[in-house]
């Protein structure tokens, strides 16, 4: 079973933007998706609780004690929000989950310095061989000396990158209302959908 980690020790970087657009592209797809919310803050579940009836189910994973615990029977897809400062055990828990795991990582200096130790860090774990990495550059605009700065960055990083998703509103007024990228049909999002083509790929795959 496919369990996709959104992962980044840095805090507001798009990990929860991530983890629901792609629990939406997965259950567009048909699929028993589970979205697990291993963050305090619970944003993810925040989220759930503003999805409209109607749209696929996306179903809520509940975690107790601070515990990563598995999906139960018949859920045939988990993605998995992380909090930030995910290290030691935690990362240990996660990591004997996942399949996937996805490195959301915006065009800041603070960011990129905090996320070159994190992939370090991924590289060196034992079971790095076992699971598909890869980083997605978040909320970025082109011309920026910022973003030149992160793909510079990711041009060194000996994990996949799968491209770059703009700093638009949209996501922010989908995600006020419950929804994701494949819940709405119109001509507003269709950059986006084309940005998220080398992610839904990777996730095929």
């Amino acid at each position: 079973m496919p369990v996709i980690v959104v992962a980044n020790p840095k805090g507001g970087v798009g990990k929860t933007t991530l983890s629901t657009n792609i629990a939406g592209y997965l259950a567009s797809r048909g699929h028993a998706v589970m979205l697990g919310d291993v963050d305090r803050q619970q944003s993810s579940r925040t989220w759930l609780s503003l999805r409209p009836a109607g749209l696929p189910r996306i179903a809520a994973w509940e975690v107790s004690r601070d515990e990563v615990v598995r999906p139960p029977k018949g859920i045939t897809h988990v993605v998995l929000d992380t909090p930030a400062g995910l290290h030691g055990k935690r990362l240990d828990e996660v990591m004997k989950l996942a399949t996937h795991l996805l490195i959301p990582l915006q065009p800041s200096i603070f960011d990129i310095h905090a996320t070159h130790d994190f992939v370090r860090e991924l590289l060196a774990h034992r079971r790095s061989d076992k699971i598909k990495l890869a980083v997605v550059g978040m909320r970025t605009r082109e011309g920026t000396i910022s973003t030149d700065q992160l793909r510079s960055f990711l041009g060194g990083v000996e994990v996949p990158l799968l491209g770059f998703l703009r700093d638009t509103q949209n996501y922010v007024h989908l995600a006020a209302h419950g929804l994701t990228l494949w819940d709405v049909a119109s001509s507003r999002f269709e950059r986006d959908l084309e940005q998220w083509q080398p992610l839904v790929a990777w996730l095929d795959a």
